[in-house]
């Protein structure tokens, strides 16, 4: 065994019958001892005497009701049928500890009289021990053995609990104390006996952050003794504070010994301390109740602040203790006080006092009775009732009752003065489950009861200070403050308006901004930026939007959902072009179905005839497309879209540039290119080459990178639009119709002189031109353009395209169907060409562009009427038949548009400069002349109908002159 230790056990020895001798004791089979503060403190004797060197000063009423309430547990635990029916019977000694540890600890050597130390071996109260590590023994100077104490309740505070845990741990005497709260004793490795009936201090300092954090007090002081408990105190609460973001202003120490010199000056410091603080509004203490009446006593002296004062377990009852204060001044003290019950028994007890006269005979209250009127002693003794002191104690008790009965009834000696071991004794407490009042109590892994906390707030009567006026309760299971009632919660509620802060508070869309060097808890407010929210006081940081689909200004408290854009159906711009497209497609379907009602006229044949219904078609579709450009976009409207908008425009131009071929090869008199032409000439070949490149380029296009709806966000918006993919494939599929525009503008150029009621030439030129002009102007405008309205720039080029080709094909050929229907006859047709070749200055010499020089020369020239043909000579040398046909590609153009007899009003001779022909038969496309020899006239019959012959009056007759 250490050697102090052994000085300690022999110190105690030569002293625990003299000078410690029990403020009160009982006997009984197993004896229970208590450590209890009856006075407030202790004076040193100078110079030290023989018997003593300090003696206890200031009797403490609410303290000498806590030894009546272990003593009137005592007795009622006896009268316990769980006792009475094993004939067993607790006994008490009862040490006054002067609230000074040296005393405690000589006190507490009492309780180890007769107890074998280690709890093993030896009897008599002697330590054996034999070894080189050397023993230590204590001998009682008194001649008679005292009955060992099986357990020990008590000390109040955590600084006596700890220096007594520590010697009665060698003992294995379990502790059991009602008040002491520091967090070390709940450390079972250096306190294995010590358990109490009270929560811990991490509770209570749990409860007092929570309490604070619920107001948004984050700028608190605090006073704390200079001893164990409230260094423990004061850690726990620091460590807990700083992770709910609480700053503590300040730290005052006292002294823990109310009779140290610099109590005081100390004192006086913390005053000013208080004083300089002024945002410090909330002030949490775990000092002694006499430090906190002075502290309230010095504060009064000057200017005092209504503050708010936080008390610990250690002084929230002490409202007795201050009746004379004006707490008015002082503001308000919110008291934390452990959990309580009914202890109608114990107030029973004490207003019997005056008629027991063992009670008035106990050691201390004789003390007490010659400070104190005798009348006046229960009066007073009821008024200082701590509620949840007596209540543990009376906990205590109880565990130790039911504990004794469990061990005496298996067996055990219990009558047997030190029979029963106190390890024995501790044991079963800890596997004891007790009841109090109905309700079942045991003590945890820790050695500890947890009931919680009553949280009441002071409140002045007449005069009287009520302590204990409970308005909610803490939960330590999930770390809660709940009122008691809905009266209580307002109560609760007022404190709300009290502000302790370093600085003011941040309002939602600003944070705190640190400042180096400071608390945390002092700051400057910053406004959150763009894009970034906060939507609490008081916040850390900036919380970021999620910038695909929200935003914020700054100084923002929350995020909004950015707006979609979208070129949306009820959009004033899209319903504008729907209208255009649906007005489109309704002039398409009625074009269609007129020209297939008057499908052989002259002036839809003229028109192409069938491959009109088919450019209808492609234009229907081209105008459905646009309706695929409007609202939100989908993965089927992103595909579609495009394709359907360019087969449809390829379509289109595929056709209109089979009519341009037609009159190239129509006005081509070269044979050569005209043979040429001729077989390269297959409308519907053309059309399908044509729509196959661009179907495979669509192809491609789909499978490789297909078009997809994507969501771009923008500041404020996102904007729905479609993905066209590659946009290779999409110039691809534009340049490509923009080539085949090319090609027919190229050819009807060409043709664009003919006459005016079969020049297709001239309106596809115009048609091609709009076409071209509308998408040089769309590539810079798309490019450069962006956001919901782009997709419309596409819809007014389309709308462009489609109107031109149908504005300048379509529409003359039905004001002529619908208005001019005179001008829709065969007569009509050729009359037109009589006289545009009378506006010709009778030259139509077409083939003379494919003649060199030296042809024209050998050239022989047939005229009819005022039109004059240049033929080479060879066409007519080589005519052995003595006959000309001319197969020219007018009469095939004429064929097909002119189903009517040809019937030429004018007057038609020919001539031959060199060659004399008897009978000249010409096979002219314009005439179809029969194919029967004709001797010495020209006979020109409709070409479309073969078996009708026109009259020989009818007919033009002409002889040659050779």
């Amino acid at each position: 065994m250490p050697w102090y230790l052994c000085l300690v056990l022999f110190m105690g020895a030569g002293v625990q019958t003299t000078a410690f001798p029990a403020a009160a004791s009982a006997p009984g089979h197993i004896i229970i001892g208590g450590l209890f503060p009856i006075h407030a403190g202790v004076r040193h004797v100078s110079p030290p005497q023989a018997d003593q060197h300090s003696v206890c000063v200031d009797l403490n009423e609410n303290r000498i009701t806590q030894a009546l309430a272990m003593i009137q547990a005592v007795e009622e635990a006896n009268r316990s049928p769980t006792l009475t029916k094993l004939g067993i019977t607790l006994g008490y000694r009862v040490h006054d500890c002067c609230s000074d540890v040296s005393t405690a600890l000589q006190a507490s050597l009492d309780f180890t009289n007769g107890v074998s130390f280690g709890g093993s071996g030896g009897s008599g109260g002697a330590v054996n021990g034999s070894g080189s590590g050397g023993s230590c023994q204590a001998n009682s100077n008194s001649s008679e053995r005292i009955q060992p104490v099986m357990a020990v309740v008590g000390a109040s505070s955590s600084e006596l609990s700890i220096s007594v845990a520590r010697l009665l741990t060698l003992y294995v005497t379990p502790q059991i104390s009602y008040s002491s709260t520091a967090t070390i004793l709940s450390d079972k490795v250096r306190f294995p006996a010590f358990m109490r009936t009270v929560p811990n201090d991490n509770y209570q300092t749990c409860a007092m952050v929570k309490l604070l954090s619920d107001n948004k007090w984050n700028w608190v002081g605090v006073i704390t003794t200079d001893g164990d408990y409230g260094r423990s105190a004061v850690d726990s609460f620091a460590s807990q504070a700083a992770q709910n973001g609480i700053c503590l202003a300040f730290k005052e120490v006292l002294p823990d010994s109310v009779t140290n010199p610099n109590v005081n000056s100390s004192i006086h410091r913390a005053v000013q301390t208080i004083r300089n603080n002024m945002r410090a509004k909330v002030i949490v203490s775990f000092a002694k109740p006499v430090y906190m009446q002075r502290l309230f006593e010095e504060l009064l002296r000057g200017p005092a602040e209504d503050r708010v004062w936080i008390a610990s377990d250690g002084w929230s009852n002490a409202g007795n203790e201050m009746e004379h204060l004006d707490f008015a001044s002082l503001g308000t003290v919110i008291g934390f006080f452990f959990k309580s019950g009914n202890i109608s028994s114990f107030r029973q007890y004490l207003k019997q006092m005056n008629t027991r006269s063992d009670i008035q005979d106990l050691p201390f209250m004789q003390k007490y009775y010659q400070s104190v009127h005798p009348v006046n002693v229960t009066s007073v003794l009821l008024k200082n009732i701590h509620l949840p002191a007596v209540f543990s104690i009376q906990m205590a008790i109880g565990a130790i009752s039911q504990a004794v009965a469990q061990l005496c009834s298996k067996g055990e000696d219990c009558k047997t003065p030190g029979a029963v071991k106190p390890w024995q004794l501790l044991r079963a407490l800890k596997n004891t489950t007790f009841e109090k009042e109905g309700k079942q109590y045991r003590f945890d892994e820790y050695g500890d009861v947890n009931l919680g906390y009553d949280i009441s707030i002071w409140s002045t009567t007449g005069g009287t200070i009520r302590s204990l006026n409970v308005v909610a309760e803490y939960h330590p299971q999930n770390n809660s403050i709940t009122p008691i009632s809905p009266e209580m919660e307002w109560q609760l509620s007022v404190l709300k308006s009290v502000v302790s802060k370093c600085s003011n508070s941040c309002e939602a869309g600003e944070v705190k901004k640190t400042v180096e060097g400071q608390h945390t808890c002092c700051y400057e407010c910053i406004a959150c930026p763009e894009n970034h929210y906060s939507n609490h006081t008081d916040m850390d940081q900036c919380l970021s939007c999620d910038t695909t689909k929200e935003w914020a200004p700054a100084r923002s408290e929350a995020c909004q959902l950015k707006t979609m854009e979208l070129l949306d159906w009820e959009d004033g711009f899209a319903i504008v072009l729907l209208a255009l497209a649906g007005l489109g497609i309704i002039m398409a379907l009625v074009i269609a179905v007129l020209f297939l009602w008057q499908r052989n006229t002259p002036v839809v044949r003229a028109a192409g005839g069938p491959l009109c219904q088919v450019i209808l078609f492609s234009l229907t579709g081209s105008f459905v497309s646009v309706v695929f450009f409007v609202g939100q976009p989908s993965n089927l409207k992103c595909k579609v879209r495009q394709v359907l908008f360019g087969l449809s425009f390829t379509l289109c131009v595929s056709c209109i540039l089979v009519k341009s071929l037609k009159i190239l090869l129509a006005f081509n008199f070269n044979p050569s290119v005209h043979r040429a032409l001729r077989r390269l000439y297959k409308p519907y070949a053309i059309v399908m080459a044509c729509m196959g490149l661009q179907v495979l380029v669509c192809i491609l296009w789909l499978v490789l990178r297909s078009p997809r709806p994507r969501q771009s966000p923008g500041p404020t918006t996102v904007l729905a639009e479609c993905d066209e993919g590659s946009y290779e494939a999409f110039g691809t599929m534009l340049a490509y119709i923009a080539f085949l525009a090319l090609v027919c503008f190229g050819f009807a150029f060409k043709g664009r002189k003919l006459p005016e009621s079969y020049n297709e030439a001239k309106f596809i030129t115009f048609g091609m031109l709009i076409y071209l002009i509308s998408w040089v102007i769309f590539i810079p405008v798309y490019v450069t353009t962006s956001g919901k309205y782009l997709p419309a720039v596409e819809m007014v080029v389309i709308l462009m395209s489609n109107y031109g080709i149908l504005c300048c094909h379509f529409l003359p050929k039905c004001y002529i169907i619908v208005f001019k229907k005179e001008h829709n006859t065969k007569d009509a047709f050729l009359k037109n060409v009589y006289e545009y070749s009378q506006r010709s200055s009778g030259s139509v010499s077409m083939g003379s562009t494919y003649l060199d020089s030296e042809e024209k020369r050998n050239s022989e020239v047939f005229a009819i009427g005022q039109v004059s043909i240049d033929l080479p000579s060879k066409v007519v040398n080589n005519n052995t038949k003595g006959t000309v046909d001319l197969e020219t590609p007018i009469s095939e153009f004429i064929k097909e548009q002119m189903p009517s007899t040809v019937n030429l009003a004018s007057p038609v001779f020919m001539t031959t400069k060199e060659q004399k022909l008897n009978n000249v038969n010409f096979e002219s496309p314009i005439s179809e002349v029969t194919k029967k020899p004709m001797t010495s006239h020209v006979n020109l019959e409709n070409p479309a109908i073969e078996s009708t012959k026109m009259p020989e009056s009818k007919c033009l007759k002409r002889t040659f002159s050779v």
